[in-house]
């Protein structure tokens, strides 16, 4: 029988970590359950890092001079064309054929997805639904997926000009924000909750990349700025950094909405927009039946009018950046559950968010999707109410929540259950081997799996229960990535050695025996890889 300490240290490296790296679990195994609270005290989250990774205010005047370059090269006269004579064109393909290049009609090579197998015989070799063609969005946005703003949006390759050369930058900077943590912050922790609560909060307060140019630059600046400072400290000061990023802000169109008796109203054209005031209480803070009414979204909608992204080319200012403009606000007092805001600008607003992250409801919501996140598809509701207590006990500290979490006998539970996300997934399978691939093909991956980078179909952000992932086509698809990682690592690695060393006492007598029938190395591989050891926690 396996020692307890052995399957706690598995437990906190792939129920609560990332997944066990080459010799991990036997170094943490005196006291595992310490070690994890020791993440929390040391508030233990890595840092990005990267030359491309820029503040939002950089990244978005990077956005706006790229847009106007892209407009003036759209605009530029092209060269006239000299009219051919008859025979001409002919003659022309003739000699290109005779050099080896197809003629002007033929189609172009299609770019490759960075997704080949590595030829085990596990499956498919090649991973060409939802890949990745030049654009890097995921499958499931490719046809125009409906936004909050109810206008169907194009992949990132059709918002770039079709006239332009240049690489679309957005995508560039994904890839780069992509890189900073697929070949970086995870490979760094020796359990990595941090890093694991960094992608939850990331979810929680989703937003999708395929929204716009401006979203899509700045989706990974958003989760490294309002997300990551704020991993262990005060969900209000999380709420209230998330409110005010622009990438929020446009992503639910808050910079649209306009109060209906303030200044900027005076012809009574413009109107208010409450998409951003609606998933803060229903999704952000509250949670759906908690009590709230359509009147409160919209009481909620006017207190956070003017609250919008600096853009104007003609006057001085801090373009790129959160704005409160005076002349968009809703002016009055407004109640929201019960309480009346006096009429106070932006303080308005703030202090609205700050009693929200406080409600009784919000403790509920978040301690839910936690307990849900890591420990069941239906939390067990003393676990939920440990957690909410400790929530309402310390006024929103995030860190008791979590030492509440890890302190509950019902989240070690050795009986694995959970199916992983295709992120935490993909997460496990790269720093469990060390494999670091290049970051379009993590992207092209994320897409097949059917969750695309910072990429949900809506603001409701990526389902946390096993049943949204274990579909036939999902699990398939898993068969051609554990296929495709399999190939890529070092030939020195032994499938039994390593199932042993990662599993450690979570480790089945029928996943080694499959493993040990396997007739290649990667193919042995890929069955670890495919494992309930590996595909649950």
């Amino acid at each position: 029988m396996a020692n307890p300490r052995d399957i706690d240290a598995a437990l906190a490296l792939w129920r609560f970590g990332l997944g066990a790296q080459e010799g991990s679990i036997n170094a943490i195994k005196q006291d595992p359950r310490d070690l994890l609270r020791q993440e929390i005290v040391e508030q233990a989250v890595p840092t990005p890092v990267g030359a491309d990774l820029r503040s939002h205010a950089d990244l978005l005047i990077s956005l706006y001079d790229y847009n106007e370059q892209v407009k003036a090269e759209r605009e530029r006269p092209q060269p006239t064309q000299v009219s051919a004579k008859p025979g001409d064109a002919a003659m022309a393909g003739a000699a290109m054929a005779g050099a080896g290049s197809a003629p002007p009609s033929a189609p172009a090579k299609p770019a490759a997805s960075g997704m080949q197998g590595g030829g085990n015989g596990m499956g498919g070799a090649e991973m060409g639904a939802g890949g990745m063609g030049s654009s890097g969005m995921g499958a499931g946005n490719a046809a125009g997926q409906k936004m909050p703003d109810g206008g169907a949006t194009k992949p990132a390759a059709q918002q770039a000009d079709s006239a332009s050369k240049r690489p679309y930058l957005p995508q560039q900077i994904l890839l780069a924000e992509a890189d900073a943590r697929f070949n970086g912050t995870i490979h760094q922790p020796l359990i990595g909750f941090g890093e694991r609560l960094a992608q939850f909060w990331a979810n929680h307060f989703s937003i999708a990349t395929s929204k716009g140019g401006e979203v899509h630059i700045l989706a990974g600046c958003f989760e490294r700025e309002a997300i990551r400072p704020h991993v262990f400290g005060r969900f209000e000061d999380m709420l209230v950094a998330v409110e005010t990023h622009p990438a929020m802000l446009v992503f639910l169109d808050n910079r649209q909405s306009i109060g209906p008796n303030s200044p900027a109203n005076k012809n009574g054209k413009r109107g208010l927009n409450e998409n951003l005031a609606r998933e803060i209480m229903e999704l952000h803070t509250l949670g759906v039946g908690s009590g709230y009414s359509q009147a409160d979204v919209t009481s909620l909608a006017r207190i956070i009018t003017g609250w919008t992204v600096f853009r104007d080319e003609k006057k001085p200012g801090p373009q790129g950046t959160f704005v409160f403009n005076t002349y968009a606000h809703e002016p009055g007092d407004q109640t929201v559950m019960g309480i009346t805001y006096a009429e106070g600008g932006e303080e308005q607003g703030r202090s609205a968010l700050r009693d929200l992250a406080r409600h009784p409801a919000t403790a509920r919501h978040l301690a839910t999707k936690l307990v849900r996140h890591f420990v069941a598809d239906q939390p067990p509701p003393a676990l939920v109410a440990k957690l909410a207590a400790a929530y309402t006990k310390s006024d929103g500290d995030l860190s008791a929540v979590y030492m509440a979490l890890v302190d509950a006998e019902e989240a070690w539970n050795p009986q694995l259950t959970k199916i992983r996300t295709p992120l935490q997934y993909v997460t496990a399978v790269l720093r469990t081997t060390g494999i670091k691939p290049k970051p379009q093909q993590v992207i092209s991956v994320l897409n097949a799996l059917g969750q695309p980078l910072w990429n949900p179909s809506g603001p409701n952000g990526f389902s946390d229960v096993s049943d949204a992932w274990a579909s036939s086509e999902g699990l398939a698809t898993r068969i051609d990535a554990a296929s495709l990682f399999a190939g890529q690592v070092p030939g020195a690695v032994d499938p039994r050695a390593f199932a042993g060393d990662r599993f450690g006492p979570l480790l089945s007598d029928d996943t080694l025996q499959a493993i040990s029938r396997a007739e290649t190395r990667p193919q042995g591989l890929s069955i670890a890889f495919l494992s309930p050891e590996f595909q649950r926690a």
